[in-house]
């Protein structure tokens, strides 16, 4: 895994992710990439953004320096509030407000830095105009699916998307709810500014881009995409985390609720259902998808986070956990994700389609029940429903709603009726050895590098 530059010849590589876990941690698992390979990195956030990491592997350490800029207070915004995982959807502007501030700390910084390189997230314009400034080539980084990528490049587009991002020329079509959703990102709220507008200007000011994906998991798009916007696109590979859960060091007390309990399952018969931190289901809809859950009849661990203001009494059907006590498992603390995918017992992953987790999912071979939620899990949704791993939860188009009767549906056709369970859980197996190929994402890393050494060498 070493291959590549020599501490030697390594370049300081300065990375600014986006204040969110789901970017926070791929990023720091690309910090560890590029140490790997002898390159210096300064990975700049916020203190306690920072504190929260999972500590970086001890032979990598010394070339992984964290640089912590204090976000700036705002108004409205809860003290301490430094990550999307922390606040509630409707204060996200508040929250981009604040990480604006931030602008002026990055550019005193990258001013003294001497740095060779600057990776940045796709809302950080005034991070890729600092680097304008200071004259250091900037990546642009998309934690997405090269078929999100195509689909959203043009976030005004309706009803269909593009035929680069659904492959052989068939554009696919999105429900209307997800179109509507989509054009939130074009309104300007309190930050002043919208997100296709933050996208648009790092873009403009970025050198590079570079895209979570390869051309061995998506053929249908990767090899007809070269450049975004004008901009040539470098692709990362996967960047599939350990199997063994990397880094964090899990206490026995964290892992003996949910990994103890699925060590008295059946083998494959247990539904592990995590539909991320950032944006929580209403409290009518997690009543659906528990009904959902109970009528599937099969075994299942729930990582539920609770809706703000919702009671533990009313959190769940009235009756639901004792009618499903015997064959579920409700945990509304944190779980060890990577633990529960790689144990036996667990023979399905009911997903929102997350970027980092259809690949973690597909990484132990599950087959998906998919019921995203916002942003890039739609397209992430239909492509893997366009390779075969699952299913999505029926949904009503204009508002997105689901019921238990379709959950019960989704779950059944993927995790219990024969014919269709084995053709799904063949497909992901499938997926499974290209995610699982370590030495074919390491050379996409080392690609990356080496497109980003041609603007300094």
């Amino acid at each position: 895994m070493d291959s590549g530059s020599s501490s030697s010849t390594g370049r300081h590589v300065v990375i600014c992710p986006w204040l969110a876990f789901g970017h926070l941690l791929p990023c720091l698992d690309l910090a560890e990439r590029l140490a790997s390979r002898g390159h210096r990195v300064s990975f700049v956030s916020t203190p306690h953004n920072i504190a929260r990491l999972p500590p970086v592997r001890p032979a990598l350490a010394p070339l992984v320096a964290f640089v912590a800029l204090p976000l700036p207070r705002v108004d409205g915004l809860p003290y301490g509030a430094e990550s999307t995982n922390d606040i509630l959807y409707d204060k996200f502007e508040l929250h981009r407000k604040a990480f604006d501030g931030l602008a002026e700390p990055f550019s005193e910084f990258l001013g003294a830095a001497c740095a060779d390189w600057v990776i940045v997230d796709a809302f950080h314009h005034w991070a890729a105009a600092s680097a304008l400034e200071h004259k250091v080539p900037c990546a642009m980084l998309l934690l997405s699916s090269a078929y999100t990528v195509a689909s959203m490049d043009d976030p005004l587009q309706e009803g269909a998307e593009s035929p680069a991002a659904a492959g052989q020329g068939h554009p696919a079509p999105v429900p209307t709810f997800e179109t509507e959703r989509r054009m939130l990102m074009t309104t300007t709220g309190s930050s002043g500014m919208s997100v296709v507008e933050r996208f648009t200007l790092t873009v403009a000011r970025c050198s590079l881009v570079a895209l979570r994906s390869c051309a061995e998991f998506e053929p249908d798009t990767v090899p007809f995409m070269s450049a975004l916007r004008g901009k040539p696109i470098a692709f990362l590979g996967l960047m599939p985390p350990s199997p063994d859960g990397g880094r964090r060091d899990v206490s026995e007390n964290e892992e003996d609720v949910t990994v103890r309990w699925l060590d008295a399952q059946p083998g494959k018969s247990v539904v592990y259902v995590a539909l991320g931190s950032e944006v929580p289901l209403s409290v009518e809809q997690v009543h659906e998808l528990a009904l959902g859950l109970e009528l599937a009849g099969t075994h299942f661990l729930w990582a539920l986070r609770k809706p703000s203001g919702v009671s533990d009494a009313d959190l769940l059907p009235p009756g639901f956990e004792e009618r499903t006590r015997s064959r579920g498992l409700v945990a509304t603390g944190w779980v060890p994700q990577m633990s529960i995918l790689a144990h036996a017992a667990v023979g399905s992953f009911l997903t929102h389609c997350g970027w980092n987790s259809t690949i973690e999912g597909l990484l132990f071979g599950h087959p998906l029940i998919m019921l995203p939620i916002f942003g890039d899990q739609g397209p992430n949704a239909r492509l893997m429903e366009g390779r075969k791993v699952g299913v999505q939860v029926p949904r009503n188009d204009g508002d997105g709603a689901f019921d238990r009767e379709g959950v019960a549906a989704a779950v059944r056709a993927v995790a219990v009726e024969e014919e269709s369970r084995r053709e799904f859980a063949a497909n992901a197996k499938k997926m499974q050895e290209i995610v699982a190929d370590r030495d074919c994402h390491e050379r996409y890393i080392d690609g990356f590098i080496q497109q980003l050494r041609s603007y300094t060498d």
